[in-house]
């Protein structure tokens, strides 16, 4: 028998299984585990449904790393449903079957997938015992005596762990495993754990995300963003659950209402915005904060800024805000803050002027974003002896000066602004910045933009 037979066999028990997937199916039970991976592998590339949701009803192993075998495949809708209707049957059946030993169904598309990659004829099987039950190679401790009964109860209550990379909340357009997890919810059935880096939050019922939060393990989260269009009711309802997310590093926030409907005085407004800025302060690894509407939370926002790399208030109205509110807030994050954004704040020269102490002791500071502001030739000198003066600044995007419009349609005057692009190489001259690179953009951004480099 020829060294290649062995394969050559393992294909034919492939080919005679799947053209029979009541066969198949029936087989698992007594199927050796051995096959499992290249069976479950041709029924994918095959889109054999019914016997991939056969096998994860019976998945010998404690770890089934889905969503990489999907990323090859297209469309992937039906593997992915295949999959969830035999998750489905395994969280509905009142007794676990033999074999199952299922502990986590990873979905995310980019995970590590060197297992996969084996070719089937060179599987070494020694590498699949890692995807088994973590207990079998654990040294056994002593346990009290239970019921049989019991165990087994409490073993059909172990839920199946999922991973995903990102999971949107969204109505309008759900995915199919959103789709998934609102039916179980609908029906009042129970749902697996979910573990996701990032979540997002669009336009979904608060009612509805509250039931899927439960089962979602929010230390896992390091990303949310909250796109809802939401008003301050629904905002403090949800911080609870923002505060268990203990290790969340980006926060984006859009589209915050104001809360028009509710019938309480300005105290009990207020205490929803205590509620709401008091679990911002659990969030100890914050590094980034993404907000386009602050007015609920000035008075507030500084108290959770000490953590900070990356602010971005773009688009806020800064003219409608207390002349401090920017200095303490800079004051806050001088420490930490890496990159700052405040395009098309309405900041104009005085409160422009208020802030540049505070920005010139922001130390860690390599970016500054600061275009569509109406500022004036010289407020704009200012900015850039407090700026390019720190040690690690490298990147500037500044708004073209007022003096530089020319007409009622705002048109840049070319003239003029040559002269003041000259005036302001002069500056980076005299401060030591000779070589710094200056430039004026008016196609590649929403604004026309003054770009400045930095030349360490």
């Amino acid at each position: 028998m020829s060294s290649r037979s062995p394969a050559r066999l393992l294909d034919l028990a492939k080919q005679s299984l799947l053209q029979n997937e009541a066969l198949a199916v029936a087989s698992l039970e007594s199927l050796p585990t051995q096959l499992f991976l290249p069976l479950f592998l041709e029924a994918v590339a095959g889109r054999h449904s019914e016997t991939l949701k056969a096998m994860v009803r019976a998945w010998p192993f404690s770890h089934l790393a889905l969503g990489a075998l999907m990323k090859a495949q297209q469309p992937q809708q039906d593997i992915l449903k295949a999959a969830l209707d035999g998750l489905d049957d395994l969280l509905a059946h009142k007794i676990r079957p033999r074999r199952w030993k299922l502990q986590v169904l990873d979905l995310r598309l980019n995970a590590n997938t060197n297992f996969w990659n084996v070719a089937p004829r060179t599987w070494d099987w020694s590498s699949v015992r890692s995807f088994e039950e973590p207990e079998a190679a654990q040294p056994k401790t002593k346990r009290p005596k239970v019921d049989d009964s019991r165990k087994e109860e409490k073993e059909l209550l172990a839920p199946v762990q999922v991973l995903l990379e990102d999971f949107c909340l969204q109505k309008a357009t759900p995915d199919e495993f959103l789709t998934f997890l609102m039916k179980r919810v609908k029906q009042g059935k129970g749902l697996p754990q979910l573990c996701c880096r990032k979540l997002e939050f669009l336009d979904m019922p608060l009612r509805h995300i509250q039931k899927i939060l439960r089962m979602v393990q929010l230390d896992c989260v390091q990303e949310v963003e909250v796109n809802g269009h939401w008003d301050l009711l629904t905002l403090a309802s949800f911080a609870p659950h923002l505060s268990q997310m203990v290790n969340v590093s980006r926060l984006r926030v859009s589209h915050i209402m104001t809360i028009s409907f509710i019938p309480w005085a300005a105290e009990g407004v207020d205490k929803l915005l205590s509620q709401f800025s008091a679990q911002l302060l659990s969030l100890h690894q914050l590094q980034e904060l993404h907000l386009d509407s602050i007015f609920f939370l000035e008075g507030r926002l500084d108290q959770v800024l000490s953590h900070l790399r990356y602010l971005n208030l773009s688009e806020v109205n800064m003219m409608a805000l207390s002349p401090e509110f920017l200095q303490v807030v800079l004051e806050r994050a001088s420490a930490t803050l890496h990159r700052l954004a405040l395009d098309g704040c309405g900041i104009r020269d005085s409160q422009l002027m208020s802030i540049l102490p505070a920005l010139a002791h922001c130390s860690q500071l390599t970016s500054f974003s600061f275009r569509g502001n109406p500022v004036s030739v010289a407020a704009l000198q200012s900015l850039l002896r407090h700026t390019v003066l720190l040690s690690k600044f490298r990147l500037g995007l500044f708004p073209v000066p007022l003096e530089c419009y020319v007409g009622l349609q705002g048109t840049v005057d070319l003239g003029n602004l040559r002269r003041s692009l000259a005036e302001l190489r002069l500056i980076l001259q005299d401060l030591g910045r000779p070589n710094s690179v200056l430039l004026f953009s008016d196609s590649a951004w929403t604004y026309d933009v003054i770009l400045l480099y930095c030349v360490a």
